[in-house]
């Protein structure tokens, strides 16, 4: 027992004399050790700041992707909704179209848009249009319509300054009288184009043109209706015929003029005054039809229930203008003019028309005919007016319409 005690305190002694000596021996070399521990601590601190910077780099990655991803999905969120809503307004537009058989008729008489609006009706002078007179007639109560009166190129000096009562007295002179029946382009722009007729090629050739704007339309005062716009050719029809003496009248009907054209026309008739000729430039063969074909329905068109939705509530509004049934009716000359690029009444529909007239018995001792102007000139469905070929035609036709009014006339 005693000598394991002293074995352990001899051992302790020694490990003593071992820890103070080694304690001695390094003092003298002390700064190095520090700076050895100090470069040691430096390396592992920058070792952990490498780590440390590695990670935040990782995760600011790592949030610049998830923003990134949640940009595309917010994007096609977004798109998502935005087709969404477009498929539920295209399926929700037939039925409101159904329901409200009134926008149809909106959609066809378009009497509401006008541009630009602006415009003095009562002033065609400050348009260029010097030689043009403003009438305004009552074709019943409660309805105004207004009215432009364009003399021949021959009477343009004299007609300066000229009031009233000296246009209407030149209706009487020994010039033809067309009567224009425009479409329903923009008010004041269809205007615009018809005169271009008159100043270009109609005044030219000699002859009065009457047009007027539809109840509804313009500073007409009036609801548009099939029936109320017949009646309206009708009155200034008669109005001009108690004007122009023994001079001849024709009716020359552009696009939905057309409609009103054989409307007027085929009632002329039935009451034994038909006009010397009847001109239909861009004609349809009826309203169902020429909706069917136009351009505003082509994203309908294979809509299951198209003619249900779409074409019912014009026919229950009240809006048939039925070309192919009218033809079937007029006894007078009848000329058809389209292009073959018309992009609102399409070509086919022109040639139609014509293929049922040509044969009715109504014509059998008028002349009916078909000109067609080649895709190439561009003439579409407004710009027939530009041909140079259009005064020859119409004095060819027209001239052999006054031969036949002056040999009435005779007998």
């Amino acid at each position: 027992m005693r000598k394991r005690n002293e074995s352990v305190a001899l051992e302790h002694e020694r490990f003593a004399a071992s820890a103070s000596s080694s304690s001695s021996s390094s003092s003298p070399s002390s700064p190095a050790t520090a700076a050895a521990l100090d470069k040691d601590c430096r390396l592992k601190k920058n070792l952990r700041l490498a780590g440390k910077g590695t990670k935040e780099l990782g995760s600011s990655s790592n949030a610049g992707m998830k923003r990134a991803f949640g940009r595309r999905k917010g994007l096609w969120f977004r798109l998502r909704k935005v087709f969404l809503w477009s498929l539920a307004l295209y399926a929700a537009i037939p039925f409101l179209v159904k329901l409200c058989p009134g926008i149809q008729a909106k959609l066809i008489f378009l009497n509401f848009v006008r541009v630009p609006y602006f415009i003095d009706l009562k002033k065609p002078q400050e348009q260029g249009l010097n030689h043009t007179y403003n009438y305004y007639l009552q074709p019943e109560e409660g309805v105004t319509i207004g009215v432009w009166h364009t003399v021949p190129t021959v009477l343009w000096k004299n007609a300066q300054g000229k009031d009233q009562a000296w246009y209407e007295d030149t209706l009487a002179s020994n010039h033809p009288i067309i009567l224009y029946l425009h479409g329903n382009t923009f008010v004041f722009v269809a205007k615009i184009y018809v005169f271009l007729f008159p100043l270009q090629v109609l005044s030219s050739l000699g002859y009065h043109v009457v047009t007027f704007d539809y109840r509804g339309w313009g500073d007409s005062i009036g609801t548009p209706t099939e029936p109320g716009m017949t009646y309206d050719a009708l009155h200034v029809f008669d109005w001009i015929k108690a004007r122009s003496g023994y001079n001849p009248v024709y009716i020359w009907g552009h696009s939905l003029g057309t409609g009103v054209a054989t409307n007027l026309v085929r009632r002329l008739c039935e009451r034994e005054t038909p006009p010397d000729a009847l001109i239909l430039e861009s004609p349809f063969t009826n309203i169902r039809e020429e909706a069917k074909s136009h351009p505003f329905s082509v994203v309908y068109r294979y809509f299951p229930g198209f003619d249900w939705f779409f074409l019912d509530p014009i026919t229950s509004s009240g809006i048939r203008f039925a070309n192919d049934e009218n033809v079937k009716y007029i006894s007078c000359s009848l000329l058809i003019l389209h292009a073959e690029d018309d992009p609102i009444v399409p070509f086919h529909l022109g040639r139609k028309l014509y293929n049922i007239a040509a044969p009715s018995q109504s014509f059998r001792d008028f002349k009916v005919q078909f000109v067609p102007f080649h895709r190439d000139l561009g003439y579409r469905h407004k710009y027939i007016y530009k041909s140079p070929e259009l005064p020859r035609i119409l004095r060819e036709f027209l001239g052999k319409s006054e031969h036949e009014h002056h040999r009435e006339l005779r007998h």
